[in-house]
């Protein structure tokens, strides 16, 4: 099936892109219309998957619109790579735990290029990073939500974001480890970094 793939260069509100997930989700069921991989980046905001807990708001001032992806509450902002992807697993051997494996070997393939190694950890879903204190931080999120075989949702990899802002929340719910992103990691350039996300995982969702 092909692939459409979108890269919008200002933020996007972030209701108004899954509210256009969710069209092309319900397309692809009625039509088999093309399936989607969408880069962004969202205006800030604070969204709570379908585990979320109102304990893990620290801020109580904070708006988190909740939303149908799995997981708990994260942060979106400037200087955050959002890829989302609406991929029909009907024709990919309906196997969640496999679009997972290819999600985090998309992402931990990516940042090898860039000479960083992360890992995935299932207890805690997302792409990890050990600083040399021994110190282990996320520097990726994944959520996935799945409606008739078709996943939908996706990562979000932090590249320059404000670190700041996830000191209002115990992001995803884990209290003894942070958050970081590239820039703070190694800084290089990350300008195409899309483009290899993108690559590896049309590569990955094939295997």
């Amino acid at each position: 099936m092909t692939i459409e793939i979108k890269k919008s260069v200002k933020p996007i509100n972030y209701q108004f892109a899954i509210n256009k997930l969710e069209d092309k989700l319900e397309q692809i069921i009625k039509i088999d219309s093309k399936e989607l991989i969408w880069i962004l980046e969202h205006n800030e905001v604070y969204t709570g998957g379908t585990s979320s807990n109102y304990n893990e708001i620290l801020d109580k001032s904070i708006n988190v619109i909740k939303t149908n992806r799995g997981g708990k509450i994260t942060y979106h902002g400037p200087g955050q790579l959002v890829f989302y992807f609406v991929i029909n697993l009907n024709q990919r051997g309906k196997n969640i735990k496999k679009l997972l494996t290819a999600i985090e070997k998309t992402i931990i393939g990516t940042l090898k290029d860039y000479n960083i190694n992360s890992f995935a950890d299932r207890k805690n879903i997302g792409i990890w990073f050990e600083e040399k204190s021994g110190k282990i931080n996320k520097v990726a999120a994944i959520g996935i939500k799945v409606k008739k075989w078709i996943a939908y949702h996706g990562f979000a990899l932090n590249i320059s974001n404000n670190l700041n802002a996830y000191k209002k929340i115990i992001p995803c719910g884990i209290k003894d480890r942070g958050v970081t992103n590239l820039n703070k990691i190694k800084k290089q350039n990350y300008k195409n970094i899309e483009n290899i996300l993108i690559k590896k995982f049309l590569s990955n969702i094939k295997n």
